[in-house]
């Protein structure tokens, strides 16, 4: 296990440095997105200004304050309470990330599937987890709200977020088709199937 600190935009060759059970921290620029966002990109044909390539994506719906624009709140918006949201519905959304805006590492909670996998293989890219019910640490570790788009959507905005040592971060599927979440599924299917001969149970 190594640990990364990884300074955003970074390059395939960094990702693809990145092994499972590896640790991150992101510094610089971490981008907000989730379900509406990615509908609205990829199902409604809508485009964002900003420039993801080489970036980090989140999870998120952030909990934010609509105040005055100034130097500590350019976009308007003070941060609230920053939190992740459960990846897993999102799955079909990790391709277009990479090949249309050139995404390479997403930050979310409980895993992708197969697709993604292949995606992060084929094209350069890993999945960063991040425990549950932790967004009070994640907010501290978010310096400002520095710019937002598609706010139409709101809270589903795509968030442009200034970061300072967000992590770290478990690297939980890598360019190389290693996953824990595979990991896991298979030790637990294992167990179940000795539980059940212990019990004299047949396994369906």
């Amino acid at each position: 296990m190594a640990h990364h600190n990884l300074e955003m935009p970074v390059t395939e060759a960094q990702v693809r440095a990145l092994r499972v059970n590896d640790t991150v921290t992101l510094q610089r620029t971490l981008y907000g997105i989730r379900d509406a966002t990615q509908i609205h990109l990829f199902d409604r044909g809508r485009t964002t200004r900003f420039d993801l390539n080489g970036h980090a994506v989140i999870h998120t719906a952030p909990n934010v304050k609509k105040v005055e624009p100034s130097d500590a709140y350019p976009a308007g918006y003070q941060p609230i309470c920053i939190g992740t949201t459960t990846s897993d519905r999102m799955e079909r959304f990790t391709r277009p990330l990479m090949t249309r805006n050139g995404v390479r590492l997403i930050v979310g909670k409980g895993g992708l599937r197969e697709g993604s996998a292949a995606a992060f293989s084929e094209l350069g890219g890993a999945y960063l987890a991040i425990v549950g019910g932790t967004a009070a640490l994640e907010t501290t570790w978010v310096e400002q709200i520095e710019d937002v788009d598609l706010d139409d959507l709101n809270p589903e905005s795509l968030w442009k977020f200034r970061i300072r040592d967000f992590g770290p971060l478990l690297v939980g599927m890598d360019s190389h088709g290693g996953s824990l979440y595979d990991v896991v599924r298979h030790d637990t299917q294992a167990r179940r199937a000795q539980v059940l001969a212990a019990l004299g149970v047949k396994a369906s």
